[in-house]
C-alpha cells in the first residue's frame, strides 16, 4: 500500500470524528509519566492530541508527529486555542518513510497499529536511538479489540509487552526494560460506550 493510501485512511477516521476540544491523555501515559521531570518529549501517532497537550501541561516541549494531515491540523490549532503552541510542534510524517530529528527524554506509541504495512520494530528501535541517556521510550499496544476499534477482525494477535521488546532486540548495555505487563482497564470509547479492554505497557529505558 502506498504512502498516499495510508494517509487517505487515516485522513478519514479522523475527520469521522469530531473535533476535540479537550482530548483526554491516555492513562498509561499519565501514570508513566507523572513524576517524571520534564523534558523534550516525542509523541508517535499523536491521534487528537490528548498526549501532547497533557505532557505541555506538566512543562514538556512536545514533538508530536502523525501520518494524518487532518490529526496534525487539528493538533496545531488546538495548542493554539489552549495557549501551549509554544510548547508543542505537530508535523506531518509517514514512519515508513522518515523520523523526526533531534533526541528525547521521552518517546511515546500509543497504539501505533495500522492497516497499513510498517516496520513497527524498526520505528520503535529509531525511537531508542533518539532517547538521551536516562531517556524513556513508552510503548502502549492493544491487547483486546475494543467494540468501537476500527479493527474488528476476529483473528487479529496482539505481540505481548516481552515480544515487542524481543523484537526491538536492543542492547542490554545501553538499554533496559523497566516494564513490560498487562494490566487491564475500563476504557471509554468516543460514543460513551465502556468496555473491559487489555493494554501490553513496555517502558525501555536507555542507560548510556
Amino acid at each position: 500500500m502506498s504512502t498516499t493510501d495510508a494517509a487517505r485512511f487515516w485522513d478519514g477516521v479522523h475527520t469521522d470524528r469530531p473535533e476535540a476540544t479537550d482530548p483526554r491523555p491516555n492513562v498509561r501515559l499519565t501514570e508513566a509519566v507523572t513524576g517524571l521531570p520534564p523534558g523534550e518529549a516525542l509523541d508517535l501517532g499523536c491521534g487528537a492530541g490528548g498526549d501532547a497537550l497533557w505532557l505541555a501541561r506538566q512543562g514538556w516541549q512536545v514533538t508530536a508527529v502523525d501520518v494524518s494531515s487532518v490529526a496534525v491540523e487539528r493538533l496545531t490549532r488546538l495548542a493554539v486555542a489552549h495557549r501551549a503552541d509554544g510548547r508543542i510542534t505537530a508535523r506531518r510524517h509517514d514512519l515508513r518513510e522518515s523520523f523526526p530529528d533531534g533526541l528525547f527524554d521521552l518517546v511515546c506509541a500509543h497504539y501505533l497499529h495500522t492497516p497499513y504495512d510498517l516496520d513497527r520494530a524498526g520505528v520503535l528501535r529509531s525511537a531508542a536511538h533518539r532517547l538521551r541517556p536516562g531517556g524513556r521510550l513508552l510503548v502502549v499496544d492493544h491487547g483486546s479489540t475494543a467494540p468501537w476499534s476500527w479493527d474488528q477482525d476476529p483473528g487479529v494477535r496482539y505481540p505481548s509487552a516481552p515480544e515487542v521488546a524481543a523484537d526491538i532486540a536492543l542492547d542490554p548495555g545501553t538499554w533496559t526494560v523497566e516494564r513490560a505487563d498487562s494490566p487491564r482497564r475500563t476504557a471509554a470509547g468516543p460514543d460513551g460506550r465502556t468496555a473491559e479492554v487489555t493494554d501490553h505497557v513496555l517502558i525501555i529505558r536507555r542507560i548510556r
